[in-house]
């Protein structure tokens, strides 16, 4: 990678709409204004929408929050995303996301899953990125073990974390300092 091309504004340079999505930010479950909304800081409009989807999805999903890790490591590696790689790495193995899961994931190899849950949330994923759609039987599946809410909050942290992933691509943004998980380069 090279120079981060959208770096981040002091914040004694943010315009009144850039200081009050910040705080936004800010004063919600992240706490600090982290590596995805930086770049989108520069269209504070759209970074407050995107912000405030992303907490709903990342926090409060019909899958919960094991399901939602699996879902954004899935979509992290097809984006190559080193940035969600290294936020969410750690969250996945500390929600119950197995080792072996994750590091198979970072590879692009096929898990071996033991739980149903779990393979029906990287099918349903990767489909969507890969296929760009989901098979029948695993929209049965995810209907079966997720529910129509939860098949919909999945398809939206897909898209949503999509998003993040070419924003951050497309603005060269750095992984965050003293990331303990990078994803494998490919």
């Amino acid at each position: 990678m090279t120079e981060d091309r959208l770096a981040p504004i002091p914040e004694s340079q943010w315009t009144a709409a850039q200081r009050e999505c910040a705080q936004e930010i800010i004063d919600g479950p992240r706490g600090a204004v982290l590596e995805p909304f930086i770049p989108l800081l520069r269209s504070p409009e759209l970074c407050t929408h995107a912000q405030r989807m992303g907490e709903y999805l990342r926090y409060r999903s019909a899958i919960g929050l094991r399901l939602s890790e699996l879902a954004i490591l899935v979509t992290a590696r097809h984006w190559s995303q080193q940035v969600e790689w290294a936020i969410h790495a750690p969250i996945a193995l500390r929600e119950g996301i197995s080792e072996a899961i994750v590091h198979a994931i970072g590879l692009n190899e096929n898990p071996q899953f033991g739980q149903a849950d779990e393979q029906v949330v990287y099918d349903f994923s990767r489909q969507s990125l890969e296929e760009k759609q989901v098979c029948d039987a695993t929209w049965v599946a995810a209907i079966a073990h997720l529910g129509e809410h939860g098949a919909v909050d999945l398809l939206g942290i897909v898209g949503y974390y999509t998003m993040l992933s070419v924003v951050m691509n497309g603005a060269r943004t750095p992984a965050p300092a003293g990331a303990r998980m990078a994803l494998p380069k490919l």
